[in-house]
């Protein structure tokens, strides 16, 4: 087989990109190691910034979206038992949207296959070669069967456990890796949500976060050990730990109902340089990973490729590689501004074992200035609803 944009992974970047490069009249075949089941059944980030959206909406993948997505204009930053609400919209005339991960990667995916595009979904033994040619290949095996994908360019897509960024010569790359002292554990309650915006709260047993996918679908997330054991928190616990952390002082209460979804997910930051070599160019998770607090990787993740593939629209049309070249320093500078709001508000949010008082008390002094100074809170929302594009 032969493509122009060889893709190895069907998420968000993937999908995006395969998406914009058809538009662009550039071809590309998608590879995807799992189902088609299990992509659009995979429940990830819910919180789409302003630039995320109006790049879904320019392309014609926003209808759904449009109908569907909850628009929020602020979040609320609760400790002490009091809330302060961030007023997202007002501070930076931009907004965010509550729409699943899953539900985009239906949209894109339905959007693909209408236009033509070619998704192999259940591929086995992904393999990249010759990525310092003119024509990198991508050998794996769908159906049983050995193929071969020859492209001009190969863009791994494959997240964090993919084989893309293994293919890169040893040296090539510098990795940057923060393991965080806590992790969340999350649940996808059946249940309207108790909030009508994002509640982050800081309590001296750790952080909580309630937050939506729909008017009758709640996500909430526990800050818990990483080591912790799933099975130690049948459902009647986690309710009951929610209720604590989130407790407000003007009578609000959360309503609770069954959980149809939960696990623990380790917070990490991850960033390699540069997100290039040769003819393999890496997006979203293959390249960074930031923690959730921030709500940022689905939205990286499309920034990533909404600049990949229009430096790849500009080789093909006039031959000049200079926006290519400069695709992963172009990248870096929002990946490492994301990274440093998203650790920043890790740290602000989340206790941490081993303090003895003094963190405690410079985080409430933190939320107490976020919340009061206007100059502080329009930083934050600038950074919350995502910085415009270049």
């Amino acid at each position: 087989m032969r493509t122009q944009v060889g893709i190895v992974g069907a998420g968000p970047a993937g999908l995006m990109l395969s998406h914009l490069l058809h538009l662009r009249g550039i071809g590309s075949v998608v590879l995807e190691a799992r189902s088609r089941e299990y992509v659009e059944q995979r429940v990830r980030a819910g919180v789409l910034e302003q630039a995320t959206v109006e790049l879904l909406r320019e392309t014609g993948l926003a209808d759904r979206l449009d109908r569907e997505a909850l628009i929020h204009h602020g979040i609320e930053l609760r400790f002490d038992g009091v809330g302060h609400r961030i007023a997202l919209t007002d501070l930076s005339g931009r907004s965010i949207w509550i729409y699943g991960q899953q539900e985009v990667v239906k949209d894109m995916i339905a959007g693909r296959l209408a236009s033509g595009g070619t998704i192999h979904f259940d591929v086995e033994d992904v393999e990249i070669s010759a990525i310092d040619s003119a024509a990198p290949t991508i050998r794996f095996r769908a159906n049983g069967e050995a193929e071969e994908l020859t492209c001009d360019v190969v863009a791994g897509c494959d997240g964090f456990h993919g084989v893309s960024r293994d293919a890169i010569p040893s040296g090539a790359l510098h990795e940057f890796h923060r393991e965080y002292p806590f992790a969340w554990l999350g649940i996808l309650a059946a249940v309207a949500p108790s909030t009508d915006e994002l509640i982050y709260a800081y309590h001296d047993r750790g952080f909580a976060l309630h937050s939506l996918r729909s008017p009758e679908i709640s996500r909430l997330y526990l800050q818990v050990r990483p080591e912790e054991d799933i099975e130690k928190w049948p459902d009647d616990r986690i309710w009951e730990e929610l209720r604590v952390r989130l407790a407000s002082d003007d009578g609000w209460t959360l309503t609770d109902g069954p959980v149809i979804e939960k696990g623990i997910a380790a917070m990490r930051s991850f960033v390699v340089e540069p997100m290039q070599h040769g003819r393999l160019f890496l997006a979203g998770d293959a390249a960074h990973i930031v923690p959730a607090t921030g709500a940022k990787g689905l939205n990286l993740a499309i920034h990533d490729v909404h600049v990949l593939a229009g430096a790849l629209a500009t080789w093909y049309r006039t031959g000049d590689t200079e926006e290519m070249d400069r695709y992963s320093d172009r990248c870096l500078r929002r990946v490492w501004r994301v990274q440093e709001f998203s650790s920043s508000m890790s740290s602000m949010l989340h206790r941490l074992p081993d303090d003895d008082g003094f963190i405690g008390r410079l985080q409430r002094a933190q939320l107490a200035y976020v919340c009061g100074s206007t100059a502080a809170a329009t930083s934050l929302a600038e950074n919350y609803v995502g910085l415009p594009y270049d």
